[in-house]
């Protein structure tokens, strides 16, 4: 047995010493020490009991506070707890206790209005844009990754099918009907503009002027001026449009599990995290893809 404030500063110490965590990461671990201590006021290490672990997850839920903030204190609290088992201060097991996950949130989806928008955004008069076009519809219709739109090769679509095929996380492939909007655009880019590009014979289909592959980077700038020039009062990235994606089909009656395979999602937890926003123009890409099936 030993009095808390004695324990408190051998595991400030351990947390220094042995452990070697910034002193910033050592504080904020007892602030949320302090925190349990203010529910839980012990004076020795025998009055440690297990069930204050459940009891202050319920507390800290009951008060209010954020799952993300109920979990981060959770988890200093429990890293204590197995410094006293190390220690031999505390002999219980551990529960496993069921805390809330975190709320998962998404960029914002655009309405059907809003889409439209962005995607007439281009000028078709200029080849630059008629590129961005085109990188812009494909990315809408078929719910690609930003980093799989700008390292798309031409070996991965087949124009006469009408088809992408995607090589996604975990080198997993999927294969993604592109819809007739989009196909329409692609081919003016690649018969039109890249034809003429220096980097015609580059693999991949969407280059700068300079023939390279576009960076990520430079598509996010691309897409913050099209919402700007579209009148878009939102924070849009290369994502919102992936996400405006999936929401639109699962408005239009989509199953999940169809909308899981075209975002090549591991899980389908994932894909449950979207609302539902109107659009027409993806209709195509589900009969596409539901017929096939």
């Amino acid at each position: 047995m030993m009095l808390v404030s004695d324990v408190l500063s051998k595991y400030r110490r351990y947390l220094f010493s042995e452990k070697g965590l910034a002193s910033s990461t050592i504080e904020s671990y007892f602030e949320d020490l302090g925190l349990f201590h203010t529910y839980f006021p012990l004076e020795t290490t025998d009055e440690y009991v297990v069930v204050q672990l459940s009891d202050f997850v319920l507390l800290q839920a009951q008060e209010g506070y954020s799952a993300a903030t109920i979990v981060r204190r959770y988890s200093s609290l429990r890293r204590y707890y197995m410094f006293l088992i190390n220690e031999g201060l505390f002999f219980d097991e551990l529960p496993n206790i069921e805390i809330p996950k975190p709320a998962r949130t998404l960029p914002s989806v655009l309405t059907e209005e809003e889409v439209e928008a962005l995607l007439e955004a281009p000028d078709l008069s200029k080849d630059d844009e008629k590129r961005d076009k085109a990188m812009l519809e494909v990315m809408y219709a078929c719910g690609l990754r930003v980093s799989e739109l700008v390292n798309l090769e031409k070996s991965q679509v087949n124009l006469n099918q009408e088809i992408v095929k995607i090589r996604g996380k975990g080198n997993k492939d999927r294969i993604i009907p592109i819809g007739e909007f989009a196909l329409g655009y692609l081919n003016d880019y690649v018969s039109d503009v890249r034809i003429k590009n220096i980097g015609a014979k580059s693999p991949y289909i969407f280059l700068t002027k300079h023939g390279k592959p576009m960076s990520r980077q430079y598509f996010h700038r691309i897409v913050k001026q099209y919402a700007l020039r579209a009148g878009i009062d939102k924070q849009v990235t290369p994502h919102t449009l992936r996400h405006s994606f999936a929401t639109h089909l699962l408005e239009h009656g989509a199953q999940l599990r169809v909308v899981q395979a075209l975002l090549g999602h591991a899980s389908i937890a994932t894909t449950q995290i979207y609302t539902h926003v109107s659009s027409k123009r993806i209709l195509s890409v589900y009969d596409l893809y539901t017929k096939g099936k």
